[in-house]
């Protein structure tokens, strides 16, 4: 097998995490952990270590699809992953953060259906780079997430990305990093079989350490946007359920097919293409009601990202508050992916002084995100806790979203 190096060093053989590892950053230490679990796992040190994050999607839902516009930032939680090449054209994966051994499939009978659970994101990925014409043989991969499943945070994006980025560097096959979440998209979209749009696999790939990803679906372009809440005094909570949602299980595609049919409806080739201010006529051309209710959630959520991007280019963070409050009505009435525990956790946050709250990513459970004064935050999570727990929920689980940097290479 042809290499790079000599590999990760990982003193696997030694009893594995050194001193100098414990006192080393938080990437050190992922990477030195999950380098020394390859090793024991397969008798050989990986050639590098790559992280991707999850994210968090600020305010632009259901809009990635319909070629809009979104706001996401990544989160500090990531999938790591260790990866060696392999000359025979098998693919081994295994997962840190999952009951069974060792997935072993051919690269050369990989096809949609072929693997099932969480490795058909990282076979999907390899499938979607030979599918695109690149030489891929095989590899050896060990895979650890911090990224919570199901929450709505993208940890199959993180999964997708992170393979995607340690299989590009060491194939050298010179993908740029749009180019590389558009073959993590279309492993899930055609292998996994999720017809998501493209902004997670962005965000994971692209965003920057501090800023929020500004991304135009369309073509892709993209602004990072200064977002230090810490500075005006702010803090930006997730609100994790713990209601677990699968975006495969034909909601999400039922919403994303209306969404087609109400462009067809309309003549454009995708929602993006209505501005708000010719939405009430659009709206009395659309005969479906529920198509209808689609097509209004679209064309003014894609308005909302637009009016927050303003408030914060004009350094006014608060007043994006009420615009995310605005979008979780939206998202619950409209296009009616939130859930009685989404509800809860937005009500009982603003009741308790937050400056806005909304569900992010694709809903039916998973996540909310809430605005709050620094100074508030624990107050606020106390409240949503005391809530949940009133109403005989499970205890959620609160943490700030501090924008993290994206995909990379950790070892």
């Amino acid at each position: 097998m042809s290499g790079v190096g000599a590999g990760v060093g990982t003193g696997a053989a030694a009893g594995g995490v050194t001193a100098a590892d414990a006192a080393a950053g938080p990437d050190a230490r992922a990477a030195a952990r999950v380098a020394a679990e390859f090793a024991a796992l397969y008798g050989a040190d990986p050639e590098g270590v790559w992280a991707a994050p999850g994210r968090v999607n600020l305010i632009g839902e259901y809009t990635d699809f319909n070629e809009g516009f979104v706001l996401p930032l990544a989160l500090p939680h990531t999938a790591v992953a260790a990866v060696r090449r392999r000359d025979d054209g098998v693919l081994r994966l295994h997962s840190a953060d999952v009951d069974g051994g060792v997935v072993r499939v051919e690269t050369e009978t990989l096809a949609p259906g072929s693997v099932e659970g969480w490795a058909a994101y990282p076979a999907g990925v390899v499938w979607a780079l030979r599918e695109a014409g690149h030489t891929v043989g095989g590899a050896d991969v060990h895979l650890a997430s911090t990224v919570p499943t199901g929450a709505g945070l993208s940890s199959s994006a993180a999964l997708e990305v992170v393979t995607a980025l340690a299989l590009d560097e060491l194939f050298g096959l010179g993908l740029s990093r749009p180019g590389l979440a558009v073959l993590a998209q279309r492993a899930e979209n055609g292998f996994v079989g999720v017809p998501c749009g493209v902004m997670d696999q962005m965000a994971s790939a692209c965003a920057t350490e501090g800023h929020a990803l500004h991304l135009d679906t369309r073509d892709l372009s993209y602004r990072q946007v200064p977002f230090d809440l810490a500075a005006v005094g702010l803090r930006l909570l997730v609100v994790d359920t713990r209601v677990k949602h699968a975006l495969g299980d034909g909601a999400y595609a039922e919403r994303r097919a209306g969404c087609e049919a109400g462009a067809r409806a309309l003549g454009v080739r995708a929602l993006r293409d209505v501005s708000a201010a010719h939405l009430p006529d659009a709206l009395g051309r659309v005969s479906d009601e529920t198509v209808r209710r689609y097509v209004r959630h679209v064309v003014s959520d894609n308005g909302r990202v637009e009016r927050v991007i303003a408030l914060l280019d004009a350094g006014d963070v608060r007043g994006a508050g009420a615009v995310l409050t605005e979008g979780h009505a939206s998202l619950r009435d409209d296009l009616r992916v939130s859930c009685a525990e989404l509800d809860l956790a937005v009500e009982a946050a603003n009741a308790a002084g937050a400056l806005g709250a909304r569900m992010t990513g694709g809903g039916f459970g998973g996540s909310a995100v809430v605005l709050v004064e620094d100074a508030a935050a624990d107050a606020v999570a106390r409240a949503v806790a005391s809530a949940f727990r009133e109403a005989g929920y499970a205890p959620p689980r609160v943490f700030p979203a501090v924008p993290a940097a994206g995909a990379r290479r950790l070892a």
